[in-house]
């Protein structure tokens, strides 16, 4: 984790999120306790901002300094609103291609999703809050800077950001096996959300009820799917292939 993108102290961290820096995780000590300790947990339940207990040996080896039990990652980058990145790309008078990424939870395939988007023209990419990976280090290495390029949104739910995008006039597509419509049948040349699942058990049954179609890609070998990240590049270029 890169020291600037870090704080340590419970405290600062509280001061971090009540300030509105973008606070992506937060490490805390198992089994520690306190008057202070309560005010951050407080302060992060309001906020909605992902932590995780962990050993005092994985906190010691994020920071060398005096941590209190605590260690935040902060976001090198700022998020979008929904309804500012929505509303701006259609007035814009380019047809939208969203990206949603249902609690893709790999930094590496994060950012690997991240640039493949930007080479792709993608408008923006939307993430829930909880259970997606931080924009961290991995994050913009993988991407390789396109994470400074490509608006991403950050939301409390992915249902709410689809039945909004629904409303606005595009099209919520679910990359699924689940379906017997292959993506070479799915019209992507309008305005379009792709919808890519986490890597261990796909989009989340509750979203797959509410999108507008469904697609699968080919597969031939023995081997019955893709990384997410790979699978999300053919997605999108068979927007690109269409729109073309």
């Amino acid at each position: 984790m890169e020291k600037e993108h870090q704080i340590f102290g419970i405290r600062a961290i509280i001061e971090a999120i009540q300030s509105g820096k973008e606070v992506d995780k937060v490490f805390i000590q198992k089994e520690i306790s306190g008057e202070l300790m309560k005010d951050l947990m407080k302060v992060m339940k309001r906020a909605n901002i992902n932590f995780s207990y962990v050993p005092v040996e994985k906190l010691n080896r994020l920071t060398p300094n005096n941590h209190q039990g605590a260690v935040a990652t902060i976001s090198p980058i700022g998020f979008i609103e929904l309804e500012h990145l929505v509303d701006s790309t259609i007035a814009s008078g380019s047809t939208p291609l969203f990206l949603i990424l249902d609690q893709i939870s790999d930094a590496r395939n994060f950012g690997a999703i991240i640039r493949t988007a930007e080479c792709t023209g993608v408008n923006g990419i939307i993430v829930q809050k909880s259970g997606s990976a931080p924009v961290n280090g991995d994050t913009v290495k993988t991407s390789a800077g396109a994470v400074f390029n490509v608006p991403i949104c950050k939301v409390e739910h992915i249902k709410d950001a689809i039945f909004y995008l629904q409303a606005s006039g595009v099209k919520t597509v679910a990359a699924t096996e689940k379906t017997d419509k292959n993506i070479y049948d799915i019209a992507l040349n309008e305005s379009v959300a792709i919808i890519m699942g986490s890597e261990d058990r796909g989009i989340n049954p509750s979203v797959l009820k509410i999108v507008d179609e469904k697609a699968k890609l080919p597969m031939f070998g023995t081997i019955g799917s893709l990384n997410v990240s790979v699978a999300c590049g053919a997605f999108l270029y068979e927007a690109v292939r269409q729109r073309s």
